[in-house]
């Protein structure tokens, strides 16, 4: 049997996780002098309700190579094989620190694939190698579909708030204060496994409409599942999934998450996004 390993960063559902079988491992969150570990002392809940009266942006920290080598070899000795999928390795050393253990372990029998992405993609690809493993595919036919979407898979969302971006020093306070006067929403993309600026619009339904012009420049792959994400706003997925309805219902598999602490912290509540492969 293929074993399947993520990091808490893929915001996959404590109950999904275990319908697919998926071992998640947490990264490490830090609130000044707290430390949690990510998805189990700290849920998303909580993680928002402490980052809304925080004064200074949490942090984390990547998984450590012995915490790896530690599940790997707990599956091998099960007689199973594994598959590691990792944030990406441009956001944190989480994925290295799998290579290293993969490399301690010195086995065939265990690959590690990076991601290149974050939050509910990473998901969304968690969600894909799952239905590929019960296809039947071997490790090594597994790993090689896998590592070839994570150049096809595309992440969009629209950003609530200008509140966060502000105290992570990703926009200057002046631009923050014009932007939120003019109700300007950002939207944010991942590319070259970064998160980046992709655009800014006025108000959450014209960041529908711009993600919508994008999927006309690069379009789903409607053959292969989609995923939606908000950051502990159902209100904004709700809206988010209705407009993109046709979408959701031509794919074989409809994933949701809610985006935690890595993409959070920057986004704050009420981000939406759409997550997908775009067509070879």
């Amino acid at each position: 049997m293929i074993k399947i390993v993520t990091d808490s960063t893929s915001d996959l559902r404590p109950e999904r996780a275990r319908e697919l079988g998926v071992e998640v491992l947490p990264l490490l969150v830090h609130f000044g002098e707290e430390v949690y570990r990510d998805g189990i002392d700290l849920t998303t809940e909580a993680f928002y309700e402490k980052l809304s009266k925080a004064e200074t942006l949490p942090t984390t920290s990547q998984i450590n190579p012995e915490v790896f080598t530690a599940a790997f070899q707990k599956h091998l000795d099960q007689g199973d094989e594994v598959l590691g999928i990792f944030l990406s390795s441009e956001m944190s050393g989480t994925c290295q620190s799998a290579m290293i253990a993969k490399d301690m372990l010195e086995s065939d029998r265990v690959q590690v694939v990076d991601s290149r992405t974050v939050t509910f993609a990473l998901g969304l690809l968690v969600e894909q190698a799952c239905i590929l493993r019960d296809r039947g595919l071997s490790l090594e036919a597994l790993t090689r579909e896998i590592t070839a979407l994570t150049r096809r898979i595309r992440l969009v969302a629209v950003v609530d708030t200008l509140k966060y971006l502000k105290m992570g020093g990703r926009i200057s306070a002046a631009s923050a204060m014009v932007g939120g006067l003019l109700g300007i929403s950002p939207i944010v993309c991942i590319r070259d496994g970064r998160v980046e600026s992709a655009g800014k619009v006025r108000g959450r339904k014209a960041g529908f409409a711009w993600i919508r012009e994008e999927l006309g420049r690069c379009p789903a792959d409607l053959s292969l599942p989609i995923g939606f994400g908000h950051t502990n706003v159902p209100q904004a997925l709700k809206e988010n999934m209705d407009y993109f309805s046709d979408l959701a219902e031509a794919a074989p598999l409809v994933s949701v998450g809610n985006i935690g602490s890595v993409v959070g912290t920057h986004a704050g509540p009420g981000a939406t996004g759409l997550t997908y492969f775009e067509k070879e």
